[in-house]
């Protein structure tokens, strides 16, 4: 099978034996001047693919669970498209690490202390907090989401989440996302997993801000246009909101050299947002997991058997795409 990565799969070759592996940069996602190295490609393995008209090849697979790099109009009607989980874990255990950062503050212990000041810091030691006991809201509650809440519910928080399509899973029945006001009023920690839709878009809104508790903290490690940039910025600024973790950003380089600002706005500037380069699922063991799947996938197309995570059936023209209703 010829199969072409694409950007950053590329660093990936080892993890598909087997096959003959052409390797493209990144602009090969969105400039037409590769088509000559696409159009004899079994599989092309990208993140990101955006053309007007994209030459014919048999599986698009993503590495990755988002789709929103991805433009399925201009793809060929016989291109299948396939995306690729098992980031799970990894992101629920950022998103536990950063609420027990928020609220113990092991980083600034450790700073407090020196064998010199001890007495003295021992004496005066500041008393931080604890998630036990804290609610803990989930915006989507999809593989990311169930595993939020396994591990937060073993901490003790009280978990509520809004979902209009997913099922009961571990004691949380999600709520309809009309009433993400009503979750947006209870919260501590509101934690963003829904995926980017034309309805999740700026789901997150200055009303949705101003609805949260003044100590509340916002996490997001899904897509960030789901919150409104200049209506986070400002709930952040005046301290309408306690604070938020931001792993994920409003532009993104897409070329091999290019330099982009993640935001308009200076979000690491200010105090209480603390800002990650979209690393919460970016572990060792990831790529062995992912692109063990997609190893898979191309054996399965090579022997003409189903395919899994099938989200554009070429053969068909079927496109399933996951949906959250936007919230007024």
């Amino acid at each position: 099978m010829r199969v072409v990565l694409i950007g950053e799969a590329a660093t990936h070759r080892d993890e598909l034996p087997g096959h003959e592996i052409v390797a493209l940069p990144a602009e090969a996602a969105y400039d037409d001047r590769f088509d000559a190295e696409l159009q004899d490609a079994d599989v092309v393995v990208s993140l990101r693919f955006s053309r007007e008209a994209a030459p014919e090849f048999p599986l698009l697979h993503v590495p990755g669970a988002g789709l929103d790099g991805i433009k399925m109009a201009g793809l060929a009607p016989g291109t299948t498209v396939c995306n690729v989980f098992e980031h799970e874990a990894p992101i629920a255990e950022y998103v536990l690490a950063a609420m027990l950062e928020w609220e113990i503050r092991f980083s600034s212990l450790r700073a407090s202390f020196s064998a010199e000041s001890w007495s003295d810091v021992y004496r005066h030691r500041i008393p931080h907090g604890e998630i036990l006991g804290k609610t803990l809201g989930l915006v989507g509650y999809g593989r990311i989401g169930r595993a939020i809440a396994d591990r937060a519910s073993a901490f003790g928080m009280q978990v509520v989440a809004v979902d209009d399509y997913a099922s009961p899973h571990a004691q949380v029945a999600p709520w309809p996302t009309s009433q993400l006001p009503e979750l947006l009023d209870r919260a501590d920690f509101v934690v963003v997993t829904c995926p980017l839709t034309d309805d999740t878009r700026g789901m997150l809104d200055a009303a949705a801000f101003a609805r949260m508790k003044s100590t509340a903290v916002v996490i997001n490690a899904a897509r960030a246009p789901i919150l409104d940039e200049a209506a986070l910025y400002d709930a952040l600024r005046t301290n309408t909101i306690g604070g938020a973790v931001l792993d994920v950003w409003y532009s993104y380089p897409t070329g091999s050299d290019d330099r982009v600002a993640p935001s308009t706005f200076d979000f690491a500037g200010l105090p209480n947002a603390w800002c990650t380069p979209h690393s919460s699922a970016w572990t060792h063991e990831l790529p062995r997991r992912r692109y063990a799947v997609i190893a898979d996938n191309i054996d399965r197309l090579e022997s003409g058997q189903s395919l899994r995570n099938v989200v554009r059936d070429g053969a068909t023209g079927h496109h399933l795409t996951q949906k959250t209703k936007k919230v007024s």
